[in-house]
């Protein structure tokens, strides 16, 4: 029998409801998390660490959410008061970490622009023409998919290449090409990318920590109301079991 009545009893069983949505926020932490990090791993070389400790931290807070969903599940339809004050504490530990790992993705978002500017001049000086190196490949990639060329334009590569020519990953080959393709860094290379690949791919890094900070701080939102719910339950069940102590 429910030792809840009336309004009590309702919020219990919206408790049990919100514990179903925490289940499938803590699914999608993890896939949000698993997501953006398989694309950022995908860049390594031209990202510093700072941008897979957020993605591991949500998939980290996800798995947590869906263990301790357990405890509210059974603590709201069994209405004991141990197991809800112990999902109250623990929620409102993962509302916390959930808003920190939100806010963290918003600036990494802010620094994304300045932390690849670095690492792309950086790596400027391992592209290798002669033999292929997994940095070599990534620049190649990169120009290729952003149609872009050197950090900040073309002529960053001037001090990589001296015979005036550039990665051939920097030109669109034309339709229909025969023989040896060069890619010249003359001023009048119609098949030269234009745009330097610096803002383009600090862009696509960026959109991609946005989607971690929302994703951190909408589902912190929801867990908050559901602290709300369970602290509610847990001090209606105390009164009625008439349980001493802690609130």
């Amino acid at each position: 029998m429910s030792l809840l009545t009336g309004s009590a009893n309702a919020v219990k069983y919206t408790l049990f409801g919100f514990n179903l949505i925490f289940l499938i926020t803590g699914i999608i932490l993890i896939a949000v998390g698993a997501g953006v990090g398989a694309v950022y791993t995908g860049y390594e070389l031209f990202l510093t660490a700072k941008f897979f400790s957020i993605p591991t931290f949500l998939i980290v807070i996800g798995a947590f959410i869906i263990v301790i969903t357990f405890f509210g599940c059974w603590g709201a339809l069994k209405e004991n008061y141990c197991l809800i004050l112990s999902f109250s504490i623990m929620l409102f530990i993962i509302f916390i970490l959930e808003l920190a790992a939100g806010i963290s993705g918003y600036v990494l978002r802010n620094d994304a622009y300045s932390l690849i500017n670095s690492t792309l001049f950086d790596s400027l000086s391992e592209y290798n023409s002669v033999r292929a190196t997994p940095t070599t490949a990534l620049w190649d990639n990169v120009q290729r998919d952003f149609q872009c060329c050197g950090v900040t334009n073309y002529t960053n590569w001037n001090d990589e290449f001296k015979n005036s020519s550039l990665p051939i990953s920097c030109c669109k080959i034309p339709a229909g090409a025969l023989g040896t393709f060069t890619c010249e860094n003359d001023t009048l290379n119609t098949n030269r990318n234009k745009d330097a690949c610096l803002l383009g791919f600090s862009d696509y890094i960026s959109d991609h920590a946005v989607s971690l900070g929302a994703a951190g701080v909408v589902i912190a939102v929801l867990q908050f109301f559901g602290v709300i719910f369970a602290c509610y339950i847990a001090r209606e069940i105390k009164i009625r079991n008439g349980i001493t102590g802690f609130m």
